[in-house]
């Protein structure tokens, strides 16, 4: 059992019978992951490390650099996963990957606590206030219309693959001074798999589900969705290829990982975006489908990274980034519904953390100073040569 024990007051959010300030709070969760994770991987504090950036810059670099961003959608607490009583549900996360990477103990979401208005504000690096459950588009420019309008990259340069039909309009905004066409083409698996299984008598409603927080909630898919005709024309993938692996599968973001893998492989995008969406499951109350959800994501994202390291196109040439959207309401809050929820917008909910590795990356170190989600796509532009004008995060310097 590792040694290292989570801190009391980051638990019950009281010291000596004193209730803490949410500042407070947020930096004992903080210091309790990077405790924890010293304690399980070894890792150095960055703070204690000096010297240049391990990024590569220059124009033969910036054009040759992969990106692939995975969303921990869904939201977990630390007493799940990064804490030694939610250790054994993120094996590959804690043991293979942390100990490459460097990873970010102290990340704040300040926005709107829904699943795509919070991937919105990451994709654009501005806290978004669009309605969670409207079919509507970021009102700012999104880190894909950065990237090819600055860098003067195509289309097929810049994807998205998203778990939920309510996400078909995140590739691109409504911000005007971009224009139309510039962002990203977002593949929907589910999307797809109900076209696919029109008129079938396939049992797949388990792939289906679309929206465990608002279960009422349909969305309606208008343009900018990669269409099943060109399943065979871009992925080189029939119908009923993937159907058959469709039928094999016990989850919807399976099905995300199997489509962004055909990606990589007959596209090789250099910025790939990809939304995990089970761990959501938590809204229907049952603790274990939230754990399980914990579980296979923190699987595929080992598999995803395998998968990186067999590709030629992108082994040791890829920047891997993984972090929630944000986390889910604690146990000691009265108004919120611990793990089911994450409405009270409580410290819990707001300190995440974020995992990056791969090229240029620093291995084994910790930093916890205090970042926001929004400092995603400054962060990006800065290793990738775009200049994010309109985010209103910062550059992670760590990074750079």
């Amino acid at each position: 059992m590792n040694r290292w024990t989570h801190s009391a007051s980051a638990s019950t959010g009281n010291l000596n019978g004193h209730a803490l300030s949410p500042r407070e709070i947020s930096r004992r969760l903080s210091l309790s992951r990077r405790e924890f994770l010293r304690g399980a991987t070894g890792a150095a504090l960055g703070s204690a490390l000096v010297g240049a950036s391990p990024f590569i810059h220059g124009q033969t670099a910036q054009r040759k650099r992969k990106i692939i961003v995975v969303t921990f959608g869904g939201g977990a607490r630390d007493q799940e996963t990064f804490a030694p009583e939610g250790q054994e549900n993120v094996p590959h996360l804690l043991n293979e990957l942390a100990p490459q990477s460097s990873f970010f103990t102290h990340v704040a979401n300040r926005g709107i606590l829904g699943h795509y208005v919070a991937t919105a504000s990451l994709a654009t690096g501005v806290y978004e206030t669009l309605n969670n459950f409207a079919g509507v588009p970021p009102d700012h420019p999104t880190v894909f219309e950065y990237f090819r309008k600055d860098l003067k990259r195509p289309s097929s340069d810049a994807w998205v693959v998203a778990p939920s039909n309510g996400f078909n309009h995140i590739g691109e905004s409504d911000a005007r001074s971009y224009g139309r066409g510039l962002g990203a083409t977002v593949i929907l698996p589910k999307h797809l798999l109900s076209a696919a299984a029109s008129g079938s008598e396939l049992d797949l409603n388990h792939l289906l589900r679309d929206n465990y927080e608002n279960p009422l909630y349909t969305p309606t898919l208008q343009g900018g969705e990669f269409e099943l005709q060109q399943l065979d024309q871009i992925l080189r993938l029939s119908v009923d290829d993937f159907m058959a692996h469709a039928r094999t599968l016990s989850s919807p973001d399976e099905l995300s990982v199997y489509i962004a893998k055909r990606l990589m492989q007959e596209e090789a995008p250099s910025l790939l975006w990809i939304t995990m969406h089970d761990i959501d499951v938590a809204h229907s109350g049952a603790y274990s489908l939230y754990v399980e959800g914990i579980r296979r994501t923190d699987r595929l994202v080992a598999e995803l990274w395998q998968a990186v390291q067999d590709a030629p196109e992108y082994k040791d040439n890829t920047t891997l980034f993984v972090l929630p959207d944000f986390g889910r309401d604690a146990d000691y809050d009265t108004g919120g519904n611990g793990f089911q929820h994450h409405r009270t917008g409580d410290t819990a909910s707001r300190t995440t953390w974020m995992m990056v590795l791969g090229k240029g990356v620093r291995q084994g170190v910790i930093y916890d100073e205090p970042m926001e989600s929004i400092d995603l796509v400054p962060s990006l532009g800065a290793i990738l040569g775009f200049s994010p004008s309109l985010a209103q995060g910062k550059p992670i310097k760590e990074l750079l």
